[in-house]
């Protein structure tokens, strides 16, 4: 290489060599431009790709809304406020809604215009049976309906709760999903207290859900309770899977590690109500033995060998407006019996 003429600048090109090298100047600038414009095609393409998703998304959260909104609409709502100074209410675990209404006094005693507020534990249907065998007829006229269905499992579990005045707001489950997958819980709110009607799992014949039910459930659950009763007096009813105390079974020493009567079960229900809770029942008959389960096994029913495993509880803040609450063991059709209570709105 010459030096001199490197350090002077490049050497001299031909007309031929000049006209090669600016062809293929402009077949990079073209190569350029059309890489230009497929990149600038490719960018617009994707934005409309995104458009169309967002708008598939929007249409997707207006339809989940929609369906949120007709969920929440499906119940009739108003004031809350009972006419009387105080109300009745009853709560039965009716183990099958279409079993019971085939009984003639089952059908009579949920049409009976003496409760102001009836609800019901175990429905064990969903939202189709309910509607094609018109079950909703089997109760008194005077009632509006509120239904939380099992949505995990057909015909199983669900509560309802009939009441004569339309609730101000209603809630179906505790809002945690691995607590609201069976129906279990259904919280009317009225003028003067919340209703919570409860059908609480049951730890199993092998104890195979005792774990869940003590460990989750009970705790999770109770926490909803308190944060109700923050907001004003709150009542809780239903089949609550647990005797209490051995005098709330037949044969205590022969369940200690039955479903319903093992030690883990009562030490958190004696947590619940140490909380500032009060059996209503026991509270009021501090010594009587009565019961509202009986299997249907061994004549337990006509032998009185039962246990006690639904009750009406009250904040103990409101104890005093308790007028009644009793088992009423007359009533057929079902394994369990109804409870009852009364209570005194001015006291609340």
């Amino acid at each position: 290489m010459d030096q001199k003429k490197g350090r002077q600048g490049k050497k001299k090109q031909s007309p031929e060599m000049k006209e090669e090298v600016q062809e293929k100047e402009v077949v990079k600038s073209k190569g350029k431009q059309q890489k230009g414009a497929k990149n600038a095609g490719d960018n617009e393409v994707k934005k409309a790709e995104q458009k169309i998703e967002k708008q598939q998304v929007v249409k997707g959260e207006d339809k989940k809304a929609k369906q949120v909104q007709q969920v929440d609409s499906k119940f009739e709502l108003g004031d809350g406020r009972f006419s009387t100074p105080t109300v009745k209410l009853a709560s039965w675990n009716v183990n099958g809604i279409r079993a019971a209404t085939k009984r003639e006094q089952a059908v009579k005693y949920l049409q009976d215009t003496k409760f102001d507020v009836i609800c019901l534990n175990e429905l064990k249907a969903d939202q189709a049976v309910f509607d094609k065998e018109n079950l909703g007829a089997q109760f008194g006229k005077h009632y509006f309906l509120y239904l939380n269905f099992c949505k995990s499992k057909a015909g199983y579990s669900g509560v309802a709760i009939a009441s004569k005045v339309k609730p101000i707001s209603v809630k179906c489950d505790i809002g945690i999903s691995k607590h609201d997958q069976e129906g279990r819980t259904l919280t009317a709110e009225y003028e003067r207290f919340y209703l919570v009607a409860c059908y609480v799992p049951n730890a199993g014949q092998k104890l195979e859900r005792l774990d869940y039910r003590t460990n989750e459930w009970d705790v999770d659950f109770q926490n909803y309770l308190e944060d109700l009763r923050k907001k004003k007096p709150t009542i809780l009813c239903g089949d609550l899977n647990v005797s209490h105390h051995e005098i709330d079974l037949a044969n205590p020493a022969g369940n200690k590690k039955t479903a319903g009567f093992t030690q883990q079960e009562r030490d958190q229900f004696t947590n619940y109500l140490q909380k500032g809770w009060v059996d209503s029942f026991r509270h009021l008959h501090p010594k009587e033995v009565k019961y509202s389960y009986f299997s249907a096994r061994n004549n337990s029913r006509q032998e009185n060998k039962g246990w006690r495993l639904d009750y009406f509880i009250i904040n103990k803040e409101a104890t005093d407006a308790i007028i009644m609450s009793d088992i009423n063991t007359g009533v057929e059709g079902s394994d369990h019996v109804p409870i009852e209570c009364e209570v005194d709105l001015r006291k609340l």
